[in-house]
């Protein structure tokens, strides 16, 4: 009896090493700094200077067939001061990319651990993607995928570090997170420097192998034609991405809902 139950607490100790070992073991570093995906836009300008194109044409030959040779009027012309000509407003989609060396994401949730409930934070700046935008035209805005390494996600703890990798995101096989932007609503008509507007991007959330629709809330300033900033945030489900807690000592009642943000400098390229 006593021999059966040392092999049963020498099997149960082997189990518990053998899974240690798994959540334990150094994960994967990243491939490599993190590039983002090209954004290929339609720029809004392009139609409208086909059309003063045409217009332009038009009036040339309607002014050639209508031309009259008249000295006095002549005159009178050369006499007049030459008109002053306005520079037309900025148009057309301007790309910007996010620069990660500005930007940082983060996760949040909360957990008992060692029966103190805590918020656990994860971050990394291995952020990348870009968004067209007009901003005389902000309908026509068109934003590109987005992508975190999630092999560069970091907590305050290096222990909680390699459960996450290793059992929870499984990096060594899924490098990145990545959003597939597929709406953005609630944009206003246009926007000038100093303005900050709200906006929602709908889309396609990929983590590990599992897919699932997610609405991001971004608040965006327009710092400068050349510089844009803001923040997106969302909350999901860990359940429904398959992201189930190992049980590890001292480690309880992890929260289901997970807050994510994404803090962003995005430049003109």
């Amino acid at each position: 009896m006593k021999r059966q139950s040392l092999l049963l607490t020498l099997l149960v100790l082997l189990m518990i090493s053998i899974s240690a070992c798994g959540i334990l073991q150094e994960p994967e570093a990243a491939s490599a700094p993190i590039e983002a995906v090209p954004l290929d836009v339609t720029d809004t300008a392009g139609q409208e200077e086909m059309d003063d194109a045409d217009t332009t044409t038009a009036a040339d030959a309607n002014a050639d067939e209508n031309e009259v040779d008249d000295s006095e009027e002549m005159e009178e012309s050369a006499t007049e001061e030459p008109a002053v000509v306005e520079e037309p407003a900025t148009s057309g989609i301007v790309i910007y990319q996010i620069s990660p060396e500005a930007s940082q994401v983060r996760f949040e949730l909360d957990e008992d651990l060692r029966g103190n409930r805590i918020t656990v934070v994860g971050s990394t700046d291995q952020v990348a993607g870009e968004i067209g935008v007009d901003l005389n035209n902000l309908a026509a805005t068109e934003a590109g995928i987005i992508q975190i390494n999630a092999r560069a996600l970091a907590t305050d703890n290096n222990f909680r570090n390699r459960a996450i990798k290793n059992e929870i995101l499984k990096t060594d096989d899924y490098e990145f997170i990545t959003f597939e932007p597929t709406a953005v609503n609630g944009l206003p008509d246009a926007a000038a420097v100093g303005d900050e507007v709200s906006f929602t991007i709908d889309g396609n959330l990929t983590v590990r192998d599992i897919t699932q629709p997610v609405t991001f809330e971004l608040t965006v300033t327009v710092v400068s034609p050349e510089q844009i900033s803001g923040t997106a945030t969302t909350i999901i489900n860990r359940g429904d991405f398959g992201l189930n807690i190992p049980s590890v000592p001292n480690v309880a009642n992890v929260e289901e809902e997970v807050e994510l943000y994404i803090d962003f400098v995005a430049n003109a390229k």
